[in-house]
Formats: structure tokens, sequence, C-alpha cells
């Protein structure tokens, strides 16, 4: 029981301090979860953003899912989720309830302004890491560069992006990691 409380309360934490989305949430959850928990390792935790991205939903919360089954079964990743989006929830609730009463306010407007140019940050800093961690040779690096290009300057469905390289890389490296 402890131990869904704590994955609850580590996720509601980075789910609570996380602005800006399941992006903007991956920094804090590698930190948390593999160097201050050690519930994963550098090598899974990137294997769960990968799979959170290629499953429907949010990457954060399908990552928290991943962690908390590996942890402890269907009520892990019960908690887990839980956990993740329980801020969410609250936080939302509360600005639609008084949204509509401040939104024109200037300094309402510099807030958002300010948080749009934190979230923009992050999310850079989860792209850095990954691409750190996961561009470790010349076929990781091309199917990179591929991918990029389609996605940012050829319109192609990030959906189509994600397939094609997921299966590039099975073929080219045949799982030799």
């Amino acid at each position: 029981m402890k131990e869904l409380i704590d994955l609850f309360l580590s996720f509601c934490r980075i789910g609570g301090f996380t602005f800006g989305g399941g992006y903007a949430m991956l920094p804090m959850i590698q930190k948390e979860i593999v160097e201050q928990r050690k519930w994963a390792t550098e090598d899974e935790i990137m294997d769960y953003f990968a799979i959170g991205q290629c499953t429907p939903g949010v990457i954060a919360v399908n990552t928290a899912t991943f962690i908390g089954y590996k942890r402890k079964g269907v009520l892990g990743g019960i908690a887990a989720t839980a956990g993740v989006v329980f801020p969410s929830i609250v936080i939302v609730s509360l600005i639609a309830a008084f949204l509509n009463n401040f939104a024109e306010l200037e300094i309402i407007q510099n807030a958002l302004g300010a948080i749009r140019v934190v979230v923009g940050v992050l999310i850079l800093n989860a792209v850095i890491r990954m691409w750190k961690k996961t561009s470790v040779d010349k076929i990781c690096i091309g199917i990179t560069i591929v991918a990029f290009i389609a996605s940012f300057f050829l319109d192609i469905s990030p959906i189509i992006v994600v397939v094609i390289g997921g299966g590039l890389g099975l073929l080219l490296k045949g799982g030799k990691g």
C-alpha cells in the first residue's frame, strides 16, 4: 500500500508542477523516476517514452501507467495514472471557474505568454536529452534526420513517421540494441 501511495504522490507532484502537457513532463519524470526513485533505468525510461508516444493518449500519462504497472501491477498503473492527472483536473477546474473573469487582464496575458516560453524550453530540453540517448550511431542519426524532415517540412502524419521509424529501426538494427 505504501508503494501505491508513493506512486500516486510522485506522479501527482510531476503533474502538479509541470506546465505545458506531456512533453514538458518528460524531464521531470526522468529525474524523479530514474535519478531519485530508481524505479527505472535510463534505457527503460527511453523505452517507456517511445512506447508512450506510439500509444493513444498523452505521453506522460502513458509513461506513468507503464511505470506504475511495472512497480505494482494493475493497481500501480492506476495509482500512477491517477496521480499524474489529478493535479490537471483540479487546475483546469479552477481555471475554468475563474478564467472568464480575468482572461482579458494584461497581467494574466503576460503570465500565460511567459508560461508558453518556459514550456517551449522544457520541451526543447526533453528533445535534446532524448537525442543524446537515442542517436548513438549513423543509422539512428539518419532515421532521426529523415523523421524530422518528414514531419516538419513534408507535413507527413506523425503516426506514419513513428510507424515507419520503428519499422526501419527493427529492420536495420535487427534488435541488436
